[in-house]
């Protein structure tokens, strides 16, 4: 019998959250049914809902940080028992058999991504839901095991803010004794900070709130820089990398130029409106502008790991479930240190 389920959902583009149903499957012979304990909200929830990015479809039931306890599992499932701290993230299916599922890169699938929400599970016409509800049915392939010594809340955005800035910190070499910029304090941000600072990096944040140097500092960082009251070009070939995770309009070509010779420049942030970039920026010191999406399942178990042994963890605030519209507005401002997480069970 499908299993009913209580969510939060956008019946409709820009409209508001509302109580919802809708049958979760039974778990097949290789799925793991679990029971969703926390949700963070991502600042990316409320451009799927809002249809900002377009492709937008609904009822849509967003969330892609979730963190819970298997209840059941298949037949055939041998990787988790009953009772365990389990997560999803953005994904719960892809191909498997594309080249860049077999090297471990699920996210950039060139068969078909099954992402949390507002995507479609392999069969191409079943929708996917995501985790602003009480339970989720997820082939064991695509679940991960949290460290019982990370507080579980406190886990969930780490399966997306988390994996977000760990993948390319790691890819791209950020180690001890590199000057690292962050550019933006928020929920991507402060992982960037806290994980730079874990793998030994000199951290220097950048932001446009003098209200967040008390946190900058509280997280590791050893410098601030105001942004509305320092010109960037003062900066100029300091850093060895920039992650820039803002998503409002910026000048890019600014802050290549912070970068020395060889230096990197991440991107994480998505702007709403195509951002100019000017090739000297570029080619003058011989600087890189990469992108990255988030990271494979197997990477994202080595991240989670990686947490447990050094104790990082994000920032929550967590609410209920009847506060998600409120929520998304403080998020929009700014306003939430540093990602609001929905417990689950108010739904």
């Amino acid at each position: 019998m499908p299993l009913e389920t209580r969510a939060y959902a956008a019946l409709a583009a820009r409209g508001p959250l509302e109580p919802w149903s809708f049958p979760r499957r039974d778990p097949g012979p290789r799925d793991v049914l679990i029971d969703i304990a926390y949700c963070g909200v991502c600042h990316s929830d409320i451009h799927q809902v809002r249809d900002e990015w377009g492709g937008a479809t609904f009822p849509m039931v967003p969330g892609h940080e979730i963190v819970g306890h298997v209840a059941a599992i298949g037949s055939k499932v041998e990787r988790f028992r009953v009772g365990e701290a389990v997560g999803v993230g953005c994904m719960v299916g892809s191909c498997r058999t594309c080249p860049e599922c077999q090297r471990g890169e699920e996210q950039y699938c060139e068969g078909h991504v099954a992402w949390t929400y507002n995507g479609l599970e392999q069969d191409r016409k079943t929708p996917t839901y995501g985790g602003y509800c009480t339970r989720i049915v997820v082939d064991e392939r695509f679940v991960l095991r949290v460290p019982d010594v990370l507080p579980i809340e406190s886990a969930a955005p780490l399966l997306c803010a988390g994996i977000t800035t760990w993948s390319p910190m790691r890819r791209f070499g950020v180690e001890r004794g590199h000057r690292l910029a962050v550019v933006g304090l928020g929920g991507l941000g402060h992982m960037a900070v806290k994980f730079g600072v874990a793998l030994g990096a000199e951290v220097t944040v950048l932001s446009m709130s003098a209200a967040k140097e008390a946190d900058a500092q509280r997280l590791g960082a050893t410098g601030f820089v105001n942004t509305s009251l320092v010109g960037l070009a003062k900066l100029a070939n300091r850093f060895d990398f920039v992650i820039d995770t803002v998503s409002a309009a910026h000048d890019y070509n600014a802050c290549l130029g912070m970068l020395r010779t060889d230096g990197t420049m991440i991107l994480v942030g998505v702007p709403e409106e195509p951002t100019p970039l000017e090739a000297f920026s570029v080619i003058s010191r011989r600087r890189r502008l990469v992108g990255s999406l988030i990271g494979g399942i197997h990477e994202t178990q080595q991240m989670l790991d990686f947490c447990g042994l050094e104790g990082v963890t994000s920032d929550v605030q967590v609410i209920a479930a009847n506060d998600i519209n409120h929520a998304y507005e403080y998020v929009t401002m700014g306003d939430v240190r540093y990602r609001f997480v929905i417990d689950t069970l108010t739904i």
